[in-house]
């Protein structure tokens, strides 16, 4: 199943900071099939139904016998085998269709990272580099929620930097099995899993992929008491002369680090609209509240600084949204031009071409969920405060997505390099875009051009501009750097955070000129008002987060002609936000929810 028609040209990943996209190129939510939307609501109403009227027992107790129950209660319906081959015992669903059923999973966030464990990471190694043996031994049970799994790669010593483990694998003198040592840490499952995936050093330094069954010498530390996600297992794993046979490796020896990073791809999409999906519940909450609270003898729905407040949180979420599902259109769109799109490898490297966009869609959802859970716990005030409240759970479960799935520092650096590192391997035309930008730079007077007409010209012209911002950063970094760019930290993030401004810019414009398309301007006036919102913010990061990158690499004339076409670039009359955001919060006011 796909909503994304084969025929379209596919779009290099990263290409979205030097080409340009119609609205009839980008997948949106508008474009669901019906399909899509049945699985969205049969996954609603699991998670309301049954998942969210445990929440409060399974963090005071911890018995996980609820959580696998409830993990094949969610097997039974398709939520864990949906994107898994038949063969397997899964439906054989497209990636949107994992990321629809992610959305609603972060409706509650401790069975979300149950659920994550089970069906991502815990799993997708095996798919996708399990021997044929190892698949059809281990996936069905995983599928079926019969088996419960987890992955091991965090060390005490080696988080971020992975490669750093220490776990020890050796081969055994008959050559059947591996002999595995070591100790891990944060495995989410970990008190009750039954499978692991593993990463140890073959002979102390080849970095290599295992499944493990739980045995003896496979030994769960003490829950892990934690700041969020209080209804999730989190313990520590050692293990000390744990067996497991050769059939049981993962891809090649010494080539772990591929799995490793591979699996966050798909870890760092899901992550966001899990994101997605929690922000939609903290304003319908908000809402909901905001309406039945009272002060001064009215709503404090009413009051213009709530309708602020909740109009800025929706535009992050339905930008957001946006990000997500049009990265999900262009990963959809490079599966169905493989010669075999139903091969794991084919997928596994049409999810690798939109790596940029995957780590940007990861810190960005994190960072506007953050918000959202902040300024929910503000609108309840005191009893925001007040673990009798939603608000509580929801600020203290959001925290850990910004270093879920890599950190969003790391994330952020990542960003820059792959964009550079495509660039120089020449998948990528980014060095010549930004040799002409830099022409342009030094030119006294900005090139004119055909002025935009109709919805939201200005705010295609402020993404246009904003590129080349990026660009003009970029260009710069890697001519003072040049190969010691990635050491020069601050710049990298400087340059993501411009680059993932981009990003939410475009797509935000290009799906509200979708929905004028098809429903007029009067019919998407609230979606409008949002992208305009949205860019007019953004183009003020975008050059605020310039000026600070590039103070921090030139200086004198130089800094001054980047400066000056930096205003050129971001030069935006200051639009009337007060009033599109009041449209937009009291359209959720007057429907006691989350509308959009």
């Amino acid at each position: 199943m796909s909503a994304v028609a084969e025929d379209k040209k596919i779009i290099v990943g990263g290409s979205f900071l030097i080409e340009e996209r119609t609205p009839g190129e980008v997948f949106t939510p508008e474009d669901f099939t019906e399909e899509h939307r049945m699985i969205a609501e049969t996954a609603r109403q699991f998670m309301d139904n049954e998942v969210r009227p445990q929440m409060d027992d399974l963090e005071k107790n911890k018995d996980w016998k609820v959580t696998r129950e409830l993990l094949r209660k969610g097997a039974d319906i398709g939520l864990i085998g949906a994107t898994i081959p038949e063969e397997y015992g899964g439906l054989g669903l497209d990636q949107t269709t994992g990321a629809i059923i992610g959305e609603f999973l972060g409706r509650a966030a401790s069975f979300a990272t149950a659920m994550g464990a089970q069906s991502g990471i815990g799993l997708l190694p095996i798919l996708y580099y399990g021997t044929e043996e190892a698949k059809l031994k281990y996936l069905p049970g995983i599928v079926s929620g019969e088996t419960v799994t987890a992955y091991a790669l965090t060390e005490s010593g080696s988080g971020s930097d992975a490669l750093a483990a220490k776990a020890t694998a050796r081969l055994s003198e008959d050559g059947t099995h591996y002999v595995i040592n070591g100790e891990k840490m944060w495995i989410t499952n970990g008190g009750f899993a039954d499978v692991f995936v593993v990463f140890a050093k073959v002979d102390g330094d080849k970095f290599t992929g295992f499944i493990v069954e739980r045995q003896d010498g496979l030994t769960s530390g003490a829950e892990e008491h934690k700041m969020g996600i209080k209804g999730s297992s989190t313990t520590a794993l050692v293990l000390s002369d744990v067996r497991t046979p050769v059939e049981n490796l993962l891809g090649e020896v010494g080539k772990g680090h591929k799995i490793a990073f591979n699996i966050l791809n798909i870890g760092r999409f899901k992550l966001g609209a899990m994101c997605n999906g929690g922000m939609k519940l903290m304003i319908h909450e908000a809402v909901r509240y905001a309406n039945e609270r009272h002060q001064f003898g009215k709503s404090i729905s009413s009051f213009g600084a709530i309708k602020s407040k909740l109009a800025e949180m929706a535009i992050r979420t339905w930008v957001g949204e946006a990000m997500i599902y049009r990265t999900l259109g262009m990963i959809e769109g490079a599966i169905n031009s493989a010669a075999d799109a139903t091969d794991p490898e084919s997928k596994l490297r049409a999810i690798e071409e939109y790596a940029v966009e995957c780590s940007i869609i990861k810190v960005a959802l994190s960072e506007y969920c953050d918000f959202v859970a902040d300024e929910m716990v503000q609108i309840y005030g005191g009893y925001g405060y007040s673990a009798d409240y939603p608000a509580e759970r929801a600020y203290r479960d959001s925290r850990i997505n910004r270093i879920f799935e890599g950190t969003n520092e790391i994330n952020r650096m990542l960003v820059p390099g792959m964009l550079m590192r495509r660039a120089l391997g020449g998948k990528l035309a980014l060095l010549p875009a930004a040799q002409g930008l830099m022409e342009e730079v030094l030119s006294p007077t900005l090139p004119g051009g055909d002025e935009d007409e109709g919805e939201l010209a200005n705010e295609v012209r402020l993404v246009r501009n904003a590129k080349k911002v990026a660009l003009m950063v970029l260009g710069t970094a890697a001519q003072k750097y040049m190969a010691a760019l990635s050491e020069e930290q601050e710049v990298l993030i400087g340059a993501a955070d411009i680059i993932m401004d981009v990003f939410a810019m475009e797509s935000a414009v290009l799906r509200a000129q979708k929905l004028s398309d098809s429903k007029g301007a009067e019919g998407a006036a609230r979606y409008l008002d949002m992208t305009r919102v949205f860019c007019n913010d953004a183009v003020e990061r975008v050059e605020a987060n310039a000026k600070n990158t590039l103070a921090a690499m030139s200086e004198g004339d130089e800094l001054r002609t980047l400066l000056a076409a930096l205003r050129r670039f971001t030069k935006n009359t200051p639009a009337n936000t007060v009033a599109p955001r009041r449209a937009i919060a009291d359209a959720m006011i007057a429907a006691n929810k989350y509308v959009y």
